[in-house]
């Protein structure tokens, strides 16, 4: 065989054992790469849930309430919809749902925070939930959201908060049952994973 042909050769070898190596590296610690919770705060403001798949919304909240409960945070902000998909009003239901689970005196302590349909970004939510923490004149907060989701909500929470030093950010995951370990067990998982994965590169090279 000729030495450029095996020149060639032993350069697809190594690459397709670099392509083994990195494939088996994401099969194993590829959920790892979407979680990142900071350090539990010994107290803030208020505990900010974002919007999620009714699954995760559930476990986001109830991940806020234990916050609650547990006094590190004085109270909580949901982050609704203005309506929901019949044109209803979501905060009146919202509080319907709190108070029977939770009940009146914790959901006393929840306030609501509605945003537009134009919403579909992590981005735009943060941008939509700002003026609602202004107004409670909260200077630290911490946000609860799906654990898979934290490492793409801080980098752009933080990078969106440098202009607003004054409140700090902290980031709280909670194990969200549609993204279960190893993530390419199971459809559910493999498909946020794809799309969260996707999502934080593009986050990574400055998209938004």
């Amino acid at each position: 065989m000729p030495p450029p042909t095996k020149s060639k050769l032993r350069v697809l070898r190594w690459l397709l054992a670099v392509a083994i190596v990195i494939a088996v590296c994401l099969l194993r610690w590829g959920g790892d790469l979407l979680i990142s919770s900071d350090p539990e705060p010994q107290h803030v403001d208020a505990a900010i849930v974002l919007q999620g798949s009714i699954v995760a919304e559930k476990v986001r909240i109830a991940g806020a309430l234990n916050l609650l409960q547990r006094g590190i945070a004085d109270r909580a902000l949901l982050s609704v919809p203005q309506e929901s998909y019949w044109g209803e009003s979501v905060p009146p239901a919202a509080r319907s749902y709190l108070e029977r689970t939770y009940g009146k005196d914790l959901a006393a302590r929840v306030d609501f925070c509605e945003t537009s349909a134009d919403v579909d970004s992590t981005v735009q939510e943060a941008q939509a939930l700002g003026p609602c923490i202004q107004e409670h004149h909260w200077h630290s907060v911490v946000i609860v959201t799906s654990d898979y989701h934290t490492r793409r909500a801080s980098m752009l929470w933080k990078r969106m908060n440098r202009s607003n030093p004054k409140i700090h950010i902290w980031i709280e995951g909670v194990a969200d049952p549609e993204f279960q370990q190893p993530w390419w067990r199971r459809r559910q998982s493999a498909k946020i994973w794809l799309m969260e994965t996707s999502k934080l590169v593009w986050s990574v090279l400055g998209g938004r």
